[in-house]
């Protein structure tokens, strides 16, 4: 089957909910078609009457919706299960997306080593537009990552180290912009969760040079970042750890050189120059 134009997806949605005697807007009719979408890919498969209850959307609506984005290959119709799940154009946009954003390969290698010299988890993380994005991830079995953290993680930034570091280099509106629309979570009780806490912080954090992570954004868990540059010397990364907390024991100095210095490569790679990533085994 030929896929539709896009323009002809979004009139066919549009007239579809029209149809179903649900008014609403052009924006609204996006919102839902995405929320179709998220609440699909959230289940792994999911039967329209699961969706319409979910989203508490008319259930003819749903069907609409749900069959103009199957036709349009963004979903896919199991019939012997009459339940939906994502299709092809999904994950050729999810390709994409890790396409533009995963690491350089230098960059992965001065993580990887970084995660082999200290014995930790080891992250690499940028700014995307007004995002703050996990963009690279190095760990093993002995030395996991925070399971919550993966490619593409962009939450947290007031918890996490990388965050902290980024949103310290961030001119003040923007920083205030960032945390307005996103919010501050709790998620333990070390979390800071007011600016009255955090700016303080940030602003000592961006004359160390250094972001610490004490058990803020899970339990037993510390990390630290620092920043990584480009040619102008505008801060544009961060490079990251994490351990628990009970290996942090007269290790402060250790890991916070060794970070400083694969930083220190990344930087310098980004730069334009020749970088040389010196082999280690596991620590």
């Amino acid at each position: 089957m030929d896929y539709p134009h896009s323009h002809h997806m979004k009139k066919s949605i549009a007239e579809a909910i029209a149809q179903s005697g649900d008014r609403v807007s052009n924006s609204a009719v996006i919102q839902r078609t995405f929320s179709v979408l998220e609440a699909v890919a959230a289940s792994g498969c999911a039967a329209a009457k699961t969706v319409a209850t979910r989203l508490e959307i008319p259930l003819p609506t749903v069907y609409r919706l749900l069959n103009e984005l199957a036709d349009s290959g963004y979903l896919v119709y199991l019939k012997d299960s009459k339940r939906f799940e994502l299709g092809p154009k999904c994950f050729e946009l999810g390709l994409s997306f890790q396409q533009r954003l995963v690491a350089p390969h230098p960059i992965r290698q001065i993580t990887d080593q970084l995660h082999r010299s200290l014995g930790t988890a080891a992250y690499f993380a940028i700014y995307r537009g007004s995002d703050i994005i996990l963009t690279y991830c190095s760990d093993c079995e002995k030395h996991p990552r925070l399971r919550p953290l993966r490619f593409g993680f962009h939450e947290a930034a007031h918890a996490t180290a990388f965050g902290k570091i980024l949103l310290a280099g961030m001119p003040e509106p923007q920083r205030t912009d960032y945390l307005e629309a996103r919010g501050m979570q709790v998620l333990t009780p070390q979390t800071m969760i007011s600016r009255e806490a955090l700016d303080p912080h940030l602003a000592e954090v961006a004359t160390r040079g250094i972001a610490w992570e004490h058990e803020e954004f899970l339990p037993r868990q510390t990390c630290a970042a620092v920043p990584v540059r480009n040619g102008t010397g505008m801060q544009v990364g961060a490079m990251a750890i994490s351990t628990p907390t009970s290996k942090m024991a007269g290790r402060a100095k250790q890991l916070e050189t060794t970070l400083r210095e694969h930083a220190g490569l990344a930087s310098s790679y980004l730069r334009g120059g020749s970088v040389t990533v010196p082999v280690a085994e596991h620590a």
